[in-house]
């Protein structure tokens, strides 16, 4: 392709030149350091999640470090327009998580305000949620979860303005009996998924899990 030629695809992280459906070189690739930690385990990521609600099962992807490669896909996909590196994480994701004999009943992904999507232009969640969905045979839900109040992004807020998650998010239709797995791109504090989290618990007999592309270690 002429475009491919004038425009090559290059490394996320070091600008090399690299094959169109790549996202990093094989050296900068050797450096994201994924959680290598099953669905299923006592894992890190279910200890953090559990100290904020009940969790079924609990996965990361990778750890999200300072100056890292990680770092650097999550920023280029929420804050540069890089909508396709959803469906590259989507398939990492598939090579290392097994659902075995714990799948879940519904993909949901944390949803942006309406005026944050507007701005931003998608939701980095969706085609990483609908790769997954497709890959796994799960059904998927973007509107099940609506975002009442329009914020700056996380890393903007002081402390005290984190903890203020009440009435942040509600429910748009009855579910009861459902296993859900919450997806987000980063687990930081947790508030975010805590406070979906006991939304959906508390609208029925529902169970939690939790799939994020990162976790801050």
């Amino acid at each position: 392709m002429i475009a491919d030629i004038f425009f090559p695809n290059r490394c996320i992280a070091c600008s090399r030149i690299i094959e169109s459906e790549l996202l990093t070189c094989p050296l900068c690739m050797e450096q994201i350091h994924f959680t290598h930690t099953g669905y299923s385990e006592d894992s890190f990521m279910k200890q953090k999640c559990r100290l904020l609600f009940p969790v079924e099962n609990a996965f990361a992807l990778m750890n999200f470090e300072k100056e890292n490669v990680s770092r650097r896909i999550i920023h280029d996909l929420k804050y540069r327009s890089r909508e396709n590196i959803g469906k590259i994480l989507a398939g990492w994701a598939t090579e290392k998580l097994d659902f075995q004999n714990k799948k879940p009943d519904l993909l949901v992904p944390v949803p942006l305000h309406p005026k944050k999507l507007r701005e931003r232009g998608y939701n980095q969640l969706h085609l990483f949620t609908e790769r997954l969905s497709a890959f796994y045979n799960i059904p998927f839900d973007h509107e099940l979860i609506k975002r009442n109040h329009y914020s700056k992004a996380q890393a903007l807020k002081d402390r005290q303005h984190r903890l203020e998650t009440q009435n942040i998010f509600s429910i748009n239709k009855e579910v009861s009996e459902k296993h859900i797995l919450l997806i987000d791109d980063v687990f930081t504090t947790g508030n975010t998924l805590a406070t979906i989290a006991w939304e959906i618990l508390s609208a029925g007999n529902n169970k939690v899990s939790v799939l994020v592309m990162a976790v801050d270690v």
